[in-house]
């Protein structure tokens, strides 16, 4: 659309500069058929210049050789006493050529239109002085040539930058759609192996129940509890789809409401110390630490049943730790005075620490699956560390996370 209309003002222009030359000035016998042979030429150019635009466009060369030619023969012919107008040709000419792709074809034609109204000069009858005003509009045109590439020039690369930053922000919209269910998957992975985990020690402590002691009482006791953890864990896992939307409670409250939970639940001692200023963390950093901690409640409540647990947290000036250890080996009684023919508090005979196999899988969870992994590999993306496994008699979990969002060393 465009181009039609670039053509229809040329077509345009060349019928107004016709009728300038032909009804407003008189000419000699031999001025006059030469503006009229100069102009007729100029049509005709004009016509193999909007033929070489259709389809392919031509080559280069043709291109520079009619435009060179359009310029040559109007700059030749202006510079006759009253036929300056026919000059509009040549600058059109001009201008289209400082547009092209190389500077070079502007100044081929530049050149050409010059040259042509110098040479006109010597076999015209005008005032040389005057005559000088064709190169000088010839190197306007120029000019405007060259205005007009580096405007199309800065109008493409502006638009190669535009669809370069589009793809950019689809790329970073799937990558952020990535990223959101790689994290939701790993709540709800998380929510239910320590929920599942939990679960499985009730089940084992009421089957033994049922199948040695025949203590139904106390079996209907810890399927209620079982019952009432299978709920928990439901709602966790529903929270946990819209962790990333909602807020997170205060660090140090979440863990004295697992450490309850956990006394609760297992007849676990949990000890909870606070050792620094609390400050607020990033949502990322205070839930990656959560479920470390949860996971390592629920790996301590299967492989050392009612032993005493130590959760530490730490706010320092560059990162904040939380450290929960527990004793190494088989499980004690429960603190409660059972029946002569309790059973034995359930226990793992592959506890962190009990076996070379034991020491070597120091990320493997209650269920022989990668929790702890999974936690360090949380901690990783967030610029933290995840450090597990036995230390002087007992099994330690260090997880670290920056604050300042500088990653810890």
């Amino acid at each position: 659309m465009l181009t039609s209309v670039s053509w229809l003002i040329r077509a345009l222009a060349y019928a107004l500069f016709g009728a300038d030359l032909f009804s407003h000035h008189s000419y000699g016998p031999v001025e006059r058929p030469a503006v009229a042979i100069a102009y007729g030429l100029s049509g005709v150019l004009l016509v193999l210049w909007a033929l070489l635009n259709v389809g392919d466009g031509g080559t280069s060369a043709q291109r520079t050789t009619v435009l060179a030619l359009l310029a040559s023969v109007s700059g030749a012919v202006a510079v006759q006493p009253g036929a300056t107008t026919i000059v509009g040709v040549g600058f059109i000419a001009t201008i289209d050529a400082g547009t092209g792709i190389r500077r070079a074809e502007g100044w081929y034609v530049f050149g050409a239109g010059a040259l042509a109204a110098e040479v006109g000069l010597l076999f015209s009858s005008a005032d040389p002085k005057a005559a000088q005003g064709v190169p000088l509009l010839f190197a306007f045109a120029l000019l405007a040539g060259f205005n007009r590439r580096a405007y199309r020039v800065q109008a493409a690369q502006s638009k190669a930058l535009l669809d370069q930053a589009e793809r950019l922000r689809s790329e970073q919209r799937r990558v952020a759609v990535l990223d959101e269910r790689t994290r939701i998957a790993r709540e709800i992975h998380d929510v239910l192996a320590h929920s599942l985990g939990a679960l499985g020690i009730q089940i084992q402590a009421a089957r033994a129940l049922l199948t040695d002691h025949q203590d139904t009482d106390r079996a209907i006791d810890v399927l209620t509890t079982a019952q009432r953890m299978a709920s928990d864990g439901l709602s966790e896992t529903r929270r946990a789809v819209h962790a990333l939307r909602t807020d997170t409670p205060p660090l140090a409250e979440e863990l004295a409401r697992m450490a309850a939970t956990h006394e609760q639940r297992h007849g676990s001692t949990v000890t909870l110390t606070v050792v620094g200023g609390a400050a607020p963390l990033p949502p990322d950093q205070a839930l990656a630490l959560v479920r470390t901690a949860q996971e390592s409640l629920t790996n301590a409540a299967k492989h050392a049943p009612h032993r005493p647990v130590t959760v530490d947290l730490r706010y320092g000036d560059h990162d904040v730790t939380l450290t929960l250890t527990n004793p190494l080996g088989r499980g004690t009684p429960p603190p409660a005075d059972p029946p002569p023919d309790a059973p034995d508090a359930p226990n793992a005979p592959d506890a962190p620490g009990a076996s070379p196999a034991g020491r070597a899988a120091g990320f493997s969870t209650v269920d022989g699956g990668y929790g702890l992994t999974g936690m360090r590999e949380r901690l990783l993306l967030l610029g933290g560390t995840l450090d597990a496994g036995p230390a002087e008699g007992r099994w330690k979990v260090t997880a670290r996370v920056p604050r300042n969002g500088r990653a810890v060393a």
